[in-house]
């Protein structure tokens, strides 16, 4: 413990490091004694309290480490006296107030690192004063206020690091006076106003990160002066007009982050100039026009990021070139005609998204052997092809969704030999054929969508191997025959719709043991025979829809056990007898059909029942509620 530590015995001690010794304990003031020391370490520990004023006392102090321990409470004003001070870090403790004036006292400090505290208040104008200063970091706390233009004093800085407070106000031209500057965050505060044109004068700069503030008009085209950059992250403004073509001069830029503002034109072709552009987000803007076929030429690109625009025209084939790209969106704009046909080329490519456009013509060749996939995109376009040929075996694919095209063919075996895969979704094609049964291999798969589509034949019980589902949906296909006896394996099954099919025979009680289920759409089918009580089981269960079959017998009173149940449409069946009166005690039952049975008696005293259309309740033997009988 650091109080057992005899200060007195050391009148002599220069160099003190404590770090990363696990210390528990408060800073005693008896290391006041230690009069010489002019290198105290004790990061890295588990020092806790507040930082003594007695500190101040250690004038010959040249390195004060203090970070990432527990210290609470203010940083004493005393710490003002450290004349010799050149290094101090108090980061990564729990520090609160606001920084002291009086540390503009320490003209020989270089290094200032106080980031990841709850300090709060703004800068103090005296920090102008810290004429050496090369690092500031006050990144992650609850700084406020503007920047003030005494900062501009700090010329020698090279780095400024003031992410994540809440300053406000503009960005003062000042920063643009420091010439040494090779990092500047700002990102992640209130900061509102232009960018200032003169930092395009700060040619060292390396790292400029603005994202996440308010800025607004147009990007200054002077940034594309400077030559050192090699991180630029603008995202997340009000930043409008064009993508200055002075950009393309930017030649050891390795990130252009320019996604969620309000930019609009072309993307000039002048981007193809960057050849060390590693990751570029152009996304959620208003750009227009085609992606240039310069893109071919960003041989280093391995992440591009373009979807939600206005972009059209078709994806050039140069993109091809780009062999090194591991992610490609593209997707939510107005893109049409083929995609380019070795898009995967380069075997690296793991994300893929161009939903959400005008595409036609086949999927790529490229992608049955690009085994490097993990998501695919493919949605809402007008894409053809043969799904038991265009699609391959995948080690590492974990989701992929072909919704809404105009595939067709039976169902790849391929899926069953996926196995990370969670999400397969393929609704709203042409498919047919019968689903095959290697699909219960996928035993990773959390959500199935295979609806609206021409499947026929029967559910296997290899479907009751697949019980990681959380979603399943077969409606709308030509599936028919029983639901296996094996569905009841599927106890994380969250929504089930296999409406619109024509199974038949009974509705399995297994179904009750499905306790998770908040959606179970059976509707239009053939099913025959009673209700199984056992779905009153279902109590998380808040839509059910067993409508249009030919279902009979009672209702079971077991049903109104499901006290989550807000949605029952039971109508177009052959359902008889009195509407149990337990049903009165269903209070989130919001609605409910029983439009064509046979059921009689009085309704429950129900506010779905009282509330229900005519329409919903006619149809019936003899029902009748407070206003007399309903006619059938």
């Amino acid at each position: 413990m650091l109080h057992e530590f005899s200060f007195l015995s050391f009148p002599n001690l220069e160099y003190l490091d404590l770090s990363m010794n696990k210390l528990f304990d408060v800073i005693p003031p008896q290391i006041s004694y230690l009069s010489k020391l002019v290198y105290l370490d004790l990061p890295c520990n588990e020092l806790f309290g507040r930082i003594l004023p007695e500190i101040g006392g250690l004038r010959n102090l040249t390195i004060l480490y203090l970070f990432a321990n527990k210290l609470s409470g203010k940083i004493p004003k005393e710490r003002g006296n450290l004349k010799s001070l050149v290094d101090l870090k108090l980061s990564v403790d729990s520090l609160t107030s606001s920084i002291p004036p009086s540390f503009g006292s320490l003209k020989k400090l270089t290094t200032l690192c106080l980031s990841k505290n709850a300090l709060s208040g703004s800068i103090p104008q005296e920090m102008g004063n810290l004429k050496s200063l090369v690092e500031l970091y006050l990144y992650e706390n609850q700084l406020n206020g503007s920047i003030l233009t005494s900062l501009g004093n700090l010329t020698t800085l090279t780095h400024l690091l003031l992410y994540t407070n809440k300053f406000s106000g503009t960005i003062p031209d000042d920063i643009g006076k420091m010439e040494f500057l090779v990092h500047l965050f700002l990102s992640n505060n209130n900061f509102t106003g232009c960018i200032p044109k003169n930092f395009g004068n700060l040619e060292k700069l390396q790292t400029l990160y603005l994202y996440k503030n308010q800025l607004s008009s147009s990007i200054p085209e002077e940034l594309g002066n400077l030559k050192s950059l090699v991180g630029l992250d603008l995202s997340y403004n009000n930043l409008t007009g064009g993508i200055p073509p002075k950009f393309g001069n930017l030649k050891r830029l390795q990130l252009l982050y320019l996604h969620n503002n309000q930019l609009s034109g072309s993307i000039s072709k002048e981007i193809g100039n960057l050849k060390s552009i590693v990751d570029l987000g152009l996304s959620e803007n208003q750009l227009n026009g085609s992606i240039p076929a310069s893109f071919g030429t960003l041989t280093n690109l391995e992440i591009l990021h373009l979807r939600d625009n206005k972009l059209s025209d078709p994806i050039p084939k140069e993109i091809e070139n780009l062999k090194k790209l591991t992610k490609l969106h593209l997707d939510t704009n107005q893109f049409s005609g083929h995609l380019p046909q070795h898009i995967c080329q380069g075997g690296q490519l793991t994300n893929f998204s161009v939903h959400n456009n005008n595409l036609t013509g086949p999927i790529p060749r490229s992608l049955k052997t690009c085994t490097s996939l993990f998501r695919v995109h493919l949605e809402g376009n007008q894409l053809t092809g043969n799904v038991s040929e265009v699609f391959g075996v995948y080690p590492n694919l974990d989701f992929i969704d072909v919704s809404h095209n105009n595939l067709y063919g039976e169902i790849s075996l391929n899926w069953g030999q996926c196995p990370q895969l969670k999400t397969l979704l393929m609704a709203g094609n042409k498919l047919t054929g019968s689903i095959p049964p290697e699909i219960g291999n996928a035993n990773k798969i959390h959500v199935l969508d295979l609806s609206s589509n021409r499947l026929v034949g029967a559910v296997l019980k290899e479907f009751g191997r697949l019980t990681s589902l959380v979603k399943l949906m077969l409606n709308g296909n030509q599936l028919s025959g029983r639901i296996p006896f094996e569905f009841g394996s599927l106890t994380d099954l969250e929504y089930l719709d296999m409406s619109k099919n024509s199974f038949n025979e009974s509705i399995p009680s297994v179904l009750g043991g499905l306790v998770e289920l908040n959606y179970l759409n059976l509707s239009n089918n053939k099913f025959s025979q009673a209700i199984p009580f056992q779905l009153g089981k279902l109590v998380q269960l808040s839509q059910l829809d067993i409508s249009h079959n030919s279902l009979e017998g009672q209702m079971p009173s077991k049903i109104s056990n499901m006290g989550s149940l807000e949605t029952l449409n039971l109508s177009h069946n052959n359902l008889s007898g009195f509407i149990p009166t337990s049903f009165e005690g269903m209070h989130g039952l919001s609605f409910v059909d029983i439009f064509y049975n046979d059921l009689e008696g009085p309704l429950p005293n129900n506010t779905a029942f009282r509330d229900a259309a005519p329409e919903d309740i006619q149809g019936n033997k003899g029902l009748y509620g407070n206003n007399g009988v309903l006619q059938p």
